[in-house]
């Protein structure tokens, strides 16, 4: 959701503020643009639509001065939030006399207010938006320093924000700043980078600095300052990044979804290795989670999470009350600072996100610290906000997930939420036998995962009947609930057919008046202690004339003869069914979309890191 990159040094800007573009766009966006500041004075060219958009209006831009090749500029592509996708909306947003301009992730909360001051001293606005108010203040406190102009409005501002801006006065510098909105600095030989994503800069360097909430950095071609909001100087750590530039490319795929559905095996093996103690019978998961007082006082767990996270949750609680007996709540993410939750003594707060920098469940994390609960994080992304934030946490170690809609994210969320939960029983009381075998079963996975990719063509051929459905029904019981809510999620963002995941008991209470042949119908029906049932509920679909499509265990015969089609995933135990039931999902949801000639990595009105709430 939304995206930023700029650039000073001593090559052409241009070229290297779109490429970071195009590199950002799998966060989802409606409208780019791009500022140049170059023979004093700030070309501002925006357009709605793609960034193919953007280069044919630059091609046209009138351009003045000698060189035509500016080598300090800052780039956006945005999501609408505050008036609709427009040119005149797109950022970068100028001041009043085209001096100063700005870039800005996040969301002004008090905008409202900030913006009928500006217009009641005289300020134009040109935009429907609440970034424009920024321009604005910083344009009011300018007096020959950017950083500290930057430094005052930013007092003023109430909400999120990560923001480039230049000025035509000090045609060197590029001033950065954030509060939980992710923005970083590259650093190069001579030349420095700022970007909200480091998939943005990774071509030209794998040296990072992150910004951390409050910070205001200067970026010349001679080096960067970096202070608090009060003007108090920072020592900052370079980090180095270990992805590379092959890992998010589409290495011979059509669609990154397709790649990174087709990477599980890859990723789910690199989130267990090094956790297992195949002797002990212990996952391995830092010194954090070995501190016996934190495991002696936990008496309950809070999940929080959005989206595909909040249903590897849910499977999370099921893990955790079965194999563990703690009580866990699993909680939207978006709606838990907004009641009063009771966190009593001894709660655990497990914040996921793939990304790290999901705004409500960052949010609901600061919440669950400020009410006393031990925090933990569970997320892909190094150094992201989530992960500085919490007190603890687990990284997945996935590698770069470009398509909007989350795959193997998922599946290693599982992986990495299995591992605690057995971490937890085993401090518990659980034997070491027991955990020994269940780790056991989890080393099996990235090859079971492996044979259900190898028959894609199963499910190829179950895509083509059922494109043209207009709505879908997933069903599971236990541990295939979340997995049937995951499937139906995935459906519904990238084919954007209508679609829902029930308990497949609960079907009768409602939903099975939909049923009809039009309507295809996924059970998840497993041989688990709740098979018997789901067979009885497949039986209810079957004699209402309902299509039914069913995952179930190799070996299964019974279930052949009460379906219209079956695909078969590896036995395993319950627990771990929801890691390979979902794959044979995603792959459905993403041959339909490409069927209907869905954009499957960039589906509308999505965003792969959701950074307002």
């Amino acid at each position: 959701m939304c995206g930023i990159v700029g650039y000073v040094g001593h090559r052409e800007a241009l070229p290297i503020l779109l490429d970071g573009l195009k590199r950002l766009e799998y966060r989802g966006y409606d409208s780019a643009g791009v500022a140049l500041l170059e023979g004093g004075e700030i070309h501002n060219v925006k357009s709605a639509g793609r960034i193919e958009s953007l280069e044919a209006k630059l091609k046209d831009h009138k351009w003045q001065g000698p060189s035509q090749q500016a080598t300090i500029g800052i780039a956006h592509t945005r999501w609408a939030t505050h008036g609709p996708p427009t040119s005149e909306n797109a950022h970068p947003h100028l001041d009043c006399h085209g001096k100063i301009a700005l870039v800005h992730n996040g969301i002004i909360e008090n905008y409202e207010y900030l913006k009928a001051v500006l217009l009641e001293e005289g300020y134009a606005f040109s935009s429907d938006t609440d970034t424009e108010v920024l321009v604005h203040l910083i344009e009011k406190y300018y007096r020959g320093d950017l950083a500290s102009a930057v430094r005052s409005a930013l007092q003023e501002v109430e909400g999120t924000y990560g923001i480039a801006v230049l000025c035509v006065e000090e045609p060197d510098k590029l001033v950065v700043a954030r509060d939980s909105s992710p923005m970083l600095i590259g650093l190069g030989q001579g030349e420095y980078f700022a970007a909200s994503d480091v998939a943005a800069i990774l071509e030209h360097t794998r040296k990072i600095v992150y910004l951390e909430n409050g910070e205001v950095a200067v970026i010349t071609r001679n080096g960067i300052i970096t202070t608090t909001g009060d003007g108090v100087p920072v020592r900052k750590k370079v980090e180095e990044i270990h992805w590379n530039l092959e890992m998010i490319e589409k290495s011979g795929h059509h669609h990154f979804m397709h790649k990174e559905i087709h990477e599980q095996p890859r990723s789910i093996l690199n989130a267990l290795r090094g956790r297992v103690d195949e002797v002990n019978g212990r996952p391995r998961l830092g010194m954090f989670f070995e501190k016996r007082e934190l495991l002696d006082q936990l008496k309950r767990v809070i999940i929080l999470g959005c989206g595909t996270s909040w249903h590897a949750g849910l499977v999370g609680e099921y893990m955790m009350e079965e194999l563990a007996r703690i009580p866990v709540e699993v909680e939207y993410a978006s709606e838990f600072r907004y009641r009063d939750p009771i966190l009593e003594e001894g709660t655990v707060a497990i914040a996921i996100s793939q990304s790290g920098e999901t705004a409500d469940t960052l949010s609901a994390m600061k919440e669950a610290k400020r009410r006393g609960a031990t925090t933990l994080a569970i997320c892909n992304v190094v150094g992201s906000s989530i992960a500085r934030e919490a007190e603890g946490g687990v990284y997945l170690h996935a590698g770069p997930e470009i398509g909007v809609a989350s795959t193997k994210a998922f599946t290693s969320q599982l992986a990495v939420l299995y591992l605690l939960t057995l971490a937890i029983a085993r401090a518990r009381g659980m034997e070491k036998e027991k955990a020994l075998k269940m780790l056991q079963e989890l080393n099996r996975l990235p090859e079971q995962v492996e044979t259900i990719l190898q028959r894609e063509e199963e499910v190829i051929e179950i895509a083509r009947l059922y494109k043209d459905s207009t709505n879908f029904l997933y069903l599971g019981r236990g541990y295939n609930f979340p997995a049937a809510l995951e499937g139906a999620l995935k459906l519904k963002e990238v084919s954007y057919i209508h679609a829902e995941g029930y308990p497949a008991a609960e079907m009768k209470h409602g939903p099975i008046a939909l049923i009809s042949p039009e309507m295809p119908v996924v059970f998840i029906a497993t041989r688990d202690r709740a098979y018997g049932k789901i067979l009885t509920n497949i039986e209810e679909v079957k004699a209402r004339g309902g299509r039914i499509i069913a995952i179930a265990t190799e070996g299964d015969l019974t279930i052949k003869d009460k379906v219209d089609h079956v695909f078969y995933i590896p036995q395993t135990i319950d627990p771990l069914v929801p890691v390979l039931s979902v794959v044979p999902l995603q792959l459905l949801a993403y041959h339909i979309a490409v069927m209907k000639g869905c954009d499957v990595d960039k589906p509308r009105n999505l965003a792969k890191s959701v950074t307002v709430e």
